[in-house]
């Protein structure tokens, strides 16, 4: 299989302390419906930052508008993603100090689930866990003003009219922005100090997950794609790095929509000089990239899913002993499987 080609930067086992084994996976995602991308409410502009459009010649000197899928519009979804299959396999647990129910924003995490062990969390009455999936900021290829239109929504009555039985006029009348299908972000996420199985269930969050941004049960489809894995003794270039090589790499003119092949070609063309940069030990053939997709569909698929999360599950077995023991004698259960609801 090409992951035992990843042992040298795999821990065996879950551990406390870091030792100083990164795993990077390098993401393109690329919207596939209207995609809503902003940190206020509604009426608010898309997330965006003022950056250099390249690395090298003119395009260093040029300044462009670049949208930005900031980092919690993107562990959130994945997150709940996984959250899912705990759930339905049994295998989130209640917090052990007040038998509350294990939730991502409530400051009542389980501190016993594969979520908490791999993503974190930090409970206000004592225990964290600091998160092994390092993510940041993924920009978009072009620029925000060639990708983001408007768009004027509005509510009608049953009538078929903006006015009600009474003539009243409809207040349900915006205009808002949104980010344009077709548009695609690159993204680097650093993985530290995971096994095999973790690595399997970070990439299937990454790569099952289909909703992103506000109202994501209407709009924000969007198919991820990884197009390398390295294994390293630090951080690689980061995804603006990453943009900014690859927009020196394609053609000119540049124009939405890109071709996809085009861009996909362009940025494994930069990543491809990632090798022996950095500390980079390993990196995957097209081929071994291939069987490590498979081997973690194979994982995921319903014949070999409940098997793969509660291995995962218990490989945390010994670390979760150690919170029962602290709260012996306060009535609190010993980590019983019990479904819980959870929500961010």
């Amino acid at each position: 299989m090409s992951i035992s080609k990843l042992s040298s930067v795999l821990a065996t086992s879950y551990e406390n302390f870091p030792k100083g084994r990164f795993i990077t996976l390098v993401v393109l995602r690329t919207t596939h419906s209207e995609t809503i991308f902003r940190t206020e409410g509604s009426g608010e502009p898309m997330c965006s930052e003022f950056v250099q459009a390249g690395l090298e010649g003119e395009n260093q000197k040029t300044i462009i508008q670049r949208l930005v899928m900031t980092k919690r519009k993107q562990v959130a979804p994945e997150r709940r993603y996984g959250r899912e299959h705990l759930r339905a396999h049994e295998l989130l647990y209640t917090n052990p100090k007040d038998g509350s129910l294990c939730s991502l924003n409530t400051n009542a995490p389980c501190e016993m689930c594969v979520d908490c062990f791999l993503y974190g969390f930090a409970a206000g009455g004592g225990g964290a866990q600091k998160s092994r999936i390092w993510t940041e900021d993924a920009f978009s290829i072009l620029p925000a003003s060639d990708v983001v239109g408007d768009r004027t929504i509005n509510a009608i009555y049953e009538t078929g009219t903006m006015r009600d039985e009474k003539g009243n006029a409809s207040t349900a009348l915006n205009t808002s922005e949104y980010i344009k299908p077709g548009v695609h972000f690159l993204d680097v996420v650093t993985l530290k100090d995971v096994t095999a199985d973790e690595l399997r269930y970070i990439i299937g969050n990454i790569l099952f997950t289909s909703r992103y941004g506000a109202v994501s049960s209407r709009v924000g489809r969007m198919e991820n794609e990884i197009l390398g894995v390295f294994g390293s003794i630090t951080e690689l270039p980061s995804s603006l790095e990453l943009v900014q090589a690859t927009y020196d790499a394609l053609g000119k003119p540049l124009e939405h929509p890109l071709n996809i092949k085009q861009l996909i070609t362009a940025s494994k063309q930069v990543i491809a000089n990632w090798k022996n940069k950095r500390g980079v030990s390993v990196q995957l053939s097209e081929e071994e990239l291939a069987n490590l997709l498979t081997d973690v569909e194979t994982n995921w698929s319903p014949d070999e899913r409940d098997n793969f999360l509660k291995r995962l599950t218990q490989s945390y077995e010994s670390f979760r002993q150690v919170a029962p023991e602290k709260n012996k004698g306060k009535g609190k259960s010993k980590g019983k499987n019990t479904p819980v609801e959870v929500e961010i």
